[in-house]
């Protein structure tokens, strides 16, 4: 099978996502007071409403709707002050009630878009034909959202027995109906992404945003945020899409990147072979890193939608709307571009820092009271030495940071440091200065080495000056040598290169 680069040269890809959102952050289910959790034993948060037993009637939850107004606000849709639930029908075990509740035609949020940034060339213009690329080949690719719609989600089903990651093989499948009825909200993009990668960022970014709404955990391992991904490929050039297939369930970054290649590749081959793809749902297999048909794809006729009876039709004020206005936070791209303006940090740094609620509020907390100096070392303790090291408090992220402002240890030292005191309350300052680790910035003790080793390194310094500046990193070694690692590396560095410039 051909590698993805080579099958883009001649194929273009063209990919919609489906994402499915649990509003885990809510007390009760969608339509019923039943408590949401993913922990409790099997089949113990369930009533008549969640089972569809006959005669129950449905509620709907309104903490739900705000959340789903809040996504769509967040995500530049249209909110729809009117619109309706339909029944939505299939024959599943995962659903007692043979249909689910979900919205018709008109969503509450439409026609949204997200703004992804992508480094590296584009795999293709899009269909407004706005790719803005900049001088490093990174491109702004404007990603349309369709709709998000609420519906409630289906029961987890657990298949036992056969090798691990291959449904075809279980044995057994179990059903616990206590996901059965949770507010779930559906993201559904026009055919934009071009790329595996594209899909990828597109998710991350789709997670931080949920995340600062704080409307999910969005916890892909335990199945509250996963995806659908639809593929089909065109030959480069054409306009026609081609007939797509769509993987079910993908629920991690990796794996939504690593299916849509194998189905990349897989279409590709088929098609360059005489072959014929088919519309069909397929199920990616982490092990074997493919996909398998799990069945031919339903058509929308096949559900048989038609308005719920049981459900009155949605008309949202303004006044709802603006109150769910003025519950959204700063958002991780406004919150970036407010780090690289108030705190002169790099592109890449303030995006790593404002996209995790949790990390944004521990930065912002470990500068109070820092000097402004110390404001960019925060930063980077925290994207380069946090993430390796285990559990800091705000006071010791904050304690190393100023020991690197103020060269009292190198970036290997606070690194060393970290991992010492990581869990432990111990202030870095007084763990420095208990190990001898604090490093000397005077002048006139430094500056006495400096002009011993110059004096014994005379081939050394020769070749400097004949133009082999890689020397002088021969030159620091043998300082800190003869200060017994207790001199400043940046300051010998300094002085040794104004005394051989000199």
């Amino acid at each position: 099978m051909k590698k993805l680069a080579e099958v883009l040269r001649d194929w273009e890809a063209v990919i919609g996502l489906e994402v499915h959102t649990e509003l885990t952050t809510l007390e009760t289910k969608m339509f019923c007071n039943c408590r949401l959790s993913h922990d409790d034993p099997p089949n113990t948060n369930v009533c008549p409403v969640c089972l569809g037993m006959p005669g129950a009637l449905p509620v709907p939850n309104e903490r739900a709707i705000e959340s789903i107004v809040m996504a769509g606000l967040a995500t530049n849709c249209q909110i729809m002050r009117h619109s309706m639930f339909y029944r939505k029908h299939y024959f599943y075990p995962d659903m007692a009630k043979n249909f689910q509740t979900t919205q018709g035609p008109v969503a509450f949020c439409m026609h949204g878009h997200l703004d992804l940034e992508v480094s590296g060339p584009g795999a293709g213009e899009r269909p407004d034909g706005t790719v803005e690329k900049g001088g490093d080949g990174s491109y702004v690719a404007p990603i349309r959202i369709l709709r998000i719609h609420m519906e409630e989600d289906a029961a987890k089903m657990v298949h036992v027995g056969g090798e691990e990651g291959r449904i075809t093989a279980a044995t057994e499948s179990l059903i616990d109906y206590n996901r059965c009825g949770t507010p779930l909200i559906e993201l559904v993009t026009e055919p934009d992404l071009r790329t595996p990668e594209e899909a990828r960022l597109f998710m991350e970014k789709l997670r931080q945003t949920f995340l600062t709404l704080g409307i999910s955990d969005c916890s892909l391992e335990s199945g509250s945020m996963r995806c659908d991904g639809n593929v089909s490929l065109r030959r480069r050039g054409s306009t026609e899409f081609g007939t797509k297939t769509e993987m079910k369930n993908i629920n991690s970054f990796k794996s939504l990147h690593d299916a849509l290649e194998y189905e990349i590749c897989r279409q590709a081959e088929v098609l360059e072979e005489g072959g014929i793809v088919y519309q069909e749902t397929r199920h990616w297999e982490p092990s074997r890193k493919r996909t398998v048909v799990m069945r031919v794809k339903e058509t929308a006729d096949d559900y048989r939608l038609f308005p719920d009876p049981d459900l009155a039709p949605f008309d949202l004020t303004d006044e709802f709307v603006e109150r769910c206005r003025s519950r959204i936070p700063e958002l991780p791209d406004a919150k970036r571009d407010r780090y690289m303006a108030d705190y002169g940090l790099k592109r890449a740094d303030a995006a790593q820092l404002a996209g995790d609620p949790s990390v944004a509020s521990f930065f912002e907390e470990a500068l109070e009271g820092a000097d402004a100096k110390v404001v960019p070392t925060v930063a980077n303790v925290m994207v380069n030495l946090v993430p390796s090291v285990g559990e800091l408090t705000v006071a010791q992220v904050r304690g190393i940071a100023v020991l690197l402002a103020e060269d009292a240890v190198t970036f290997a030292q606070a690194r060393e440091v970290a991992g010492a005191i990581s869990g432990t309350g111990e202030d870095p300052a007084a763990y420095v200065d208990a190990h001898g680790m604090r490093q000397s910035t005077d002048e006139g003790a430094l500056g006495a080495i400096v002009d011993e080793v110059l004096g014994r390194c005379t081939d050394q310094v020769q070749q400097y000056r004949d133009g082999n500046k890689k020397v002088l990193g021969f030159l620091v070694g043998q300082c800190m040598k003869a200060a017994k690692g207790s001199g400043n590396p940046k300051a010998f560095n300094k002085m040794l290169a104004e005394r051989l410039e000199g």
